[in-house]
């Protein structure tokens, strides 16, 4: 595969690490994660709990330099405006490459609860949002042609699996 960008996307508990990571491995492709950015954000000396759009515009630079590289680039981000997705497919017009845009969805409310509440942070002093809050964030409708993955009734790793599988097909 030549260089891309992938924009993977959804609310909290959806899979989007999940899926970003495995897909990482797949294209041996960078990985960005948002999380693992405002995170290190938070704890520096210019941090602090407010770090509104610092994490994503942070990505941006990033992004643009490794897909300059020629590298795949994996975005895993809510994104959860219109604003925030036409922010990424500037970069990746200014970098020259196609953008795909990936929605993960939990169809299964339950389901996607239970990720919520019982999973745990793998990034050190990172809080999880609770349920309530995930509920209550503000997230647009997903607009335009993207791919959308539902995490409720398949594998990551078949996602992963489906989620090569239509990359390949756009690429043709």
């Amino acid at each position: 595969m030549s260089s891309k960008l992938i924009v993977i996307g959804g609310l909290p508990g959806t899979g989007k690490t999940s899926l970003a990571t495995g897909l990482a491995r797949t294209l041996d492709a960078v990985h960005l994660r948002i999380d693992t950015i405002e995170q290190a954000l938070r704890i520096s000396a210019i941090g602090g709990d407010v770090i509104g759009a610092a994490g994503y515009v942070v990505a941006h630079g990033i992004a643009e330099d490794n897909l300059r590289l020629g590298r795949i680039v994996i975005v895993d981000c809510v994104n959860p405006l219109a604003s925030t997705r036409a922010a990424w497919r500037v970069v990746g017009k200014r970098a020259g490459v196609a953008v795909f845009e990936v929605e993960v969805i939990c169809s299964d409310a339950n389901l996607h609860r239970q990720r919520v509440e019982s999973r745990a942070s793998d990034i050190a002093g990172l809080k999880l949002p609770t349920w309530g809050e995930v509920m209550a964030r503000e997230y647009e409708s997903w607009t335009g042609e993207h791919i959308v993955i539902d995490t409720a009734r398949r594998p990551v790793d078949a996602g992963v699996v489906k989620l090569h599988a239509l990359l390949l097909a756009c690429e043709r």
